[in-house]
């Protein structure tokens, strides 16, 4: 399975949307831009079904369904490490968002959308991702994680403000900062919020 791969390489994508016109419409979409569609769904539970089943790099999911609703599966398909989730959703209602952050979905689009918002979201939704694998494999305490997590969150939005680095390069410069100087990526996320150059511990 591929780990990293950039926006020019094709993904294995599982679609979950209820409605079939706006489903097929992604399809196209997607394949177009050189992703494979390894599975479609119609709710929540057939889109955890299948995300076992078939192992994508990525699941891009309505928020509203039958059934199970796209922020349960969401968060069962996130517990289980099976794939970062790209949710739709035609409200931009902040409790809704936050829902959905909470479980583990690593971007959203707002319907309706075109290839130019669906697109970067997958982008974004990958690198955060693999953020998370990367402080998973790092942090194996789970209340640590959060924390850690917290701390790397703020780190990155000082870095993106002070650096003019995107979500993505801001993280790599943590990380590498972190294998440079033999740090974990928390006490390395804590020096730049404190503003001091990370010393070797």
């Amino acid at each position: 399975m591929p780990t990293d791969t950039g926006p020019e390489s094709g993904l294995r994508i599982l679609l979950a949307e209820d409605e079939a016109l706006i489903r097929m419409d992604l399809a196209e979409m997607l394949t177009d831009a050189g992703h494979t569609i390894v599975g479609q769904a119609a709710d929540g539970e057939q889109a955890v079904a299948q995300a076992q089943e078939t192992t994508p790099d990525l699941v891009v999911m309505d928020i509203k369904m039958p059934g199970m609703d796209g922020i349960t599966a969401a968060e069962q398909i996130g517990r289980e490490g099976l794939a970062p989730v790209v949710m739709l959703t035609a409200f931009s209602d902040k409790n809704l968002v936050e829902r959905a952050r909470d479980a583990g979905v690593m971007s959203y689009v707002v319907k309706p959308f075109s290839a130019a918002d669906v697109l970067p979201a997958i982008d974004i939704a990958r690198a955060r991702w693999a953020e998370r694998k990367a402080l998973e494999a790092e942090v194996a305490d789970l209340g640590e994680r959060f924390e850690t997590r917290k701390q790397v969150d703020r780190a990155k939005g000082l870095l993106m403000a002070q650096l003019k680095l995107s979500e993505a390069d801001a993280f790599r410069w943590i990380q590498k900062a972190a294998m440079d100087r033999r740090l974990s990526m928390r006490e390395v996320a804590e020096a730049v919020i404190s503003g001091m150059p990370a010393k070797k511990g």
